[in-house]
């Protein structure tokens, strides 16, 4: 199929670029001796994860039971699951996967361990287990020190489930400026205060899993990491440029949308709005994606089915059935409002693939 016999506005990934992204960052987790763990949050598709593994992931990451499901139709040898589990009906579902490959839960209280516990022994299975600490993001996780310990003895005295490390999210680091380089030195600093925590009390860490996309090629420079989680690098976006972690030749995803109206001055309208690409923005500047063949126009202001392009720069005419893309400022939020995505080389539709963890919330 020919690109141009695409309906708009559809996905497109350039197969050549997502899978120049996927050989960069397995040559870097290969090159510094990380394990790579990528996070299916940003592509939902279990295609896009065998190609993960297959370019040297050692398994895949995602954060509700539902992707879990998802995702074991990747074949992956273990599942991470990245996110607290609660609730007897998630923990049942949860116990079907981990009969059908290894399974390891984050989590950040004994409450929901001990609920994993019971689940694990009912369905005589083991569970691996992370104790998750917040490293700076103040959003999941226990402080360092006695909390973490106190988790993490309480972990290792749980049936059913082994303990394996632990887990932190690094997601207040957004860039690599100054201010991004000393926060990665703080943070490594932290791990080598927790590693030494463990070691006085005898137990033992093979796992300290961080990583996210803004923060990817320093990875290395936080002593002690031995996983790496990244997500959005699979495909990039307007924000991870803005971080500096990649370029706009680096953007693996489009979406196609056709121009609809011309009628007022100095702006178009194109065929998708909020609920083509989300809501989110990139700051600065304010705007919800790039317009690939006019990167000068700002694609400003969004309804659930308008986008409103400022085309006052503009240095091209633009009409009724002109056809961009744009590249979403936030990607992940993006592909989980689309059903289908079309991967491309060229001008050639090469991949059809159902967003299959599209709206697995539970």
């Amino acid at each position: 199929m020919h690109i141009a016999e695409l309906d708009t506005p559809s996905l497109v990934i350039d197969l050549d670029i997502m899978e120049r992204n996927l050989r960069r960052v397995a040559d870097y987790t290969k090159a510094h001796g990380l394990r790579l763990r990528p996070h299916t949050k940003t592509h939902k598709v279990p295609a896009v994860g065998r190609k993960q593994l297959d370019s040297g992931a050692v398994g895949l990451t995602v954060a509700k039971v539902g992707e879990a499901e998802v995702m074991l139709g990747a074949n992956p040898p273990d599942l991470l699951l990245a996110y607290p589990v609660f609730g007897h009906s998630k923990l049942e579902r949860l116990m079907e996967v981990a009969k059908k490959t290894q399974v390891t839960v984050a989590l950040d209280n004994l409450e929901a361990a001990k609920e994993l516990s019971d689940a694990a022994k009912a369905a005589k299975v083991e569970i691996g287990v992370l104790a998750e600490v917040d490293a700076g993001l103040n959003r999941v996780g226990v402080s360092p020190g006695p909390e973490l310990m106190e988790l993490a003895r309480g972990l290792c005295s749980l049936p059913n489930l082994r303990f394996e490390g632990i887990d932190f999210y690094p997601g207040h680091i957004r860039d690599t400026a100054e201010r991004g380089m000393e926060q990665i030195g703080k943070l490594s600093e932290l791990v080598q205060c927790m590693l030494d925590d463990f070691r006085r009390d005898g137990i033992e860490v093979r796992v300290v899993s961080g990583g996210s996309t803004p923060s990817l090629f320093q990875s290395h420079q936080v002593k002690g990491v031995t996983e790496i989680r990244p997500g959005t690098y699979v495909y990039n976006d307007v924000n991870t440029v803005a971080s500096g972690a990649c370029t706009f030749e680096d953007c693996a995803v489009s979406i196609l949308v056709t121009v609809v109206s011309t009628a007022r001055p100095h702006q178009i309208i194109v065929d998708g709005g909020s609920k083509t690409f989300s809501s989110d923005t990139a700051a600065p500047p304010s705007v919800h994606g790039r317009v690939v063949e006019a990167p000068e126009c700002a694609f400003y202001r969004e309804n659930e089915e308008h986008g409103y392009v400022d085309i006052t720069d503009a240095r091209r005419g633009f009409h009724v059935g002109d056809r961009l893309h744009i590249i979403p400022s936030h990607v992940c939020v993006a592909v989980n409002l689309h059903e289908y995505v079309y991967g491309k080389r060229g001008e050639q539709v090469e991949a059809v693939w159902k967003v299959e963890g599209r709206g697995k919330l539970q």
